[in-house]
């Protein structure tokens, strides 16, 4: 079975978006109820979220580290892309709560490996069509999740339209 698509990764039979062993890693784990955030060597989440409670959620990724900080934020600020963010902002997540629709967002830390574009564009439409089909629950499913990430993760070319079908056709052949 693959072990990561971008930040996401299988760390024992959990599988977290994020570096939780670096420095003073943040990362965010994916749980049968919700998302539980992270910060490294605190025993207790910084937060919980069921997910019942999103009515929207997305990922960001940087493709490497260092356009995750303030400097990466410079450079990308001067960038022709809408897309993809960079700074701090540049790995999170964010979504919107149920009513009174609250904006919701987290930070992960990025890992020392670098994320092949692939690999952040199949993590983000995967995320967003479960998003759409309102099934955000199977990101807590290990079992969906590893089988889905073993479909996506050898892709190494792409387009967005090829891309997006193939995140398409996975989720529902997964049965989401």
């Amino acid at each position: 079975m693959a072990q990561y698509l971008g930040p996401l990764e299988l760390v024992g039979d959990r599988w977290i978006i994020g570096d939780p062993k670096r420095e003073d890693g943040l990362c965010v784990v994916l749980t049968p109820e919700g998302i539980e955030h992270y910060r490294r060597a605190e025993p207790a989440p910084q937060s919980v979220v069921q997910w019942s409670q999103f009515t929207q959620l997305g990922v960001h990724a940087t493709y490497w580290k260092w356009e995750a900080t303030r400097t990466g934020g410079h450079v990308g600020a001067f960038s022709n892309t809408t897309f993809y963010k960079t700074g701090r902002d540049g790995c999170s997540l964010q979504g919107l709560l149920r009513p009174p629709h609250e904006p919701w967002s987290v930070l992960y830390t990025h890992h020392k490996r670098h994320y092949t574009g692939s690999h952040v564009f199949l993590l983000k439409a995967l995320v967003r069509k479960l998003s759409e089909a309102k099934a955000l629950d199977r990101l807590g499913d290990p079992q969906w999740l590893g089988a889905a990430v073993a479909k996506l993760s050898p892709v190494t070319a792409w387009l967005p339209s090829s891309g997006n079908r193939l995140v398409q056709e996975t989720i529902e052949n997964l049965g989401a």
